[in-house]
């Protein structure tokens, strides 16, 4: 997927405000509305520069737009990372209408703030929701209980230049809760008319990277690196656990890659997850004559092919 530089599409530096935003996109909107312009490729131009400024206008879309840098180089594909848009609050307005974006939009924003409400009476209108994404540590979910939040909210100043205010939350994280799921914090959202209530906020969970464990739905994993002769011949070794480190028992004749599982050890729910042990085979260094000798040793005690199933 091409990466779109947006401020090269409107031509303004990555810092112009926000009148210099909407001055250059009257410009371009002129010269390329496909009703009048004479460029032959003004109907892709048109949309280019509207899909730019769809991004530029919104102080939410830029800020967090901004966090991916200027993307890749010239003919490298692009990929948003998974935590691109994480810790920023998103109001609940998202673009309207049908318009024709192209892939890179929607994929930073296809789903963002959801659709826009119906028109009111301003008096009784709920006030809109606002969405963020948030990374937790894995810690969070196994746990559960009060975390402290943190949220960037993208604004424009009396200067009309992008800024940012933080929001500090108080959060239960209820135990169990996967990537993806939201906390719903009721009347957290834009404050409502005369007479209506404030909007909610909801907040996506996704998982920070662990140093040990890997998510896999409820399940978690852990590569275990194991000495050959732990595998071949089973052994008893420490392993840790969320719950604590564990004696686990290799069975005699494990193999690189071999499962073993410790029952119900996962995320917990009603139904909890189970926790693998992926079994790796670490080599000893052949970094002296002594464990140089029994390496040769081994290998002549213990004829073995190991691309025997390759025919070779």
């Amino acid at each position: 997927m091409e990466f779109k530089d947006y401020y090269k599409v409107m031509g303004v530096a990555r810092d112009a405000t926000e009148a210099q935003i909407k001055q250059a996109y009257r410009k371009l909107a002129r010269k390329y509305h496909p009703d009048v312009s004479k460029e032959k490729d003004a109907e892709a131009r048109f949309k280019e520069v509207g899909e730019a400024y769809e991004v530029l206008k919104s102080a939410e879309k830029r800020a967090a737009y901004d966090q991916l840098g200027k993307g890749p180089r010239p003919g490298e594909d692009f990929r948003p990372p998974p935590d691109w848009n994480s810790g920023f609050e998103f109001s609940g307005a998202g673009p309207g209408g049908n318009a024709d974006y192209s892939d890179f939009f929607e994929s930073l924003f296809g789903g963002a703030g959801g659709g826009r409400r119906s028109r009111r009476d301003p008096h009784d209108a709920r006030g809109e929701d606002h969405h963020a994404k948030v990374l937790l540590d894995l810690e969070a979910t196994l746990q559960g209980g009060s975390r402290t939040l943190t949220l960037r909210i993208p604004e424009i100043d009396e200067q009309g230049r992008l800024v940012s205010k933080e929001r500090v939350l108080n959060v239960q994280v209820p135990k169990g809760i996967l990537p993806g799921q939201t906390i719903r914090l009721a009347g957290q959202g834009s404050s409502g008319g005369a007479q209506g209530a404030a909007g909610d906020l909801y907040i996506e969970v996704e998982f920070q990277p662990h140093p040990l464990y890997r998510v896999d739905g409820r399940d978690l994993y852990l590569d275990l690196p194991v000495a050959p002769w732990e595998a071949a011949l089973g052994a008893s070794v420490k392993t840790p656990t969320p719950s604590g480190t564990v004696d686990l028992k290799i069975p005699a004749g494990s193999r690189q890659g071999t499962k073993l599982r410790l029952k119900s050890r996962g995320i917990p729910a009603s139904t909890a997850g189970d926790f693998y042990v992926v079994l790796q085979i670490a080599l000893a260094p052949a970094t002296d004559d002594k464990a140089k000798s029994a390496y040769v040793a081994l290998s002549e005690a213990i004829p073995f092919n190991p691309r025997a199933a390759l025919g070779v």
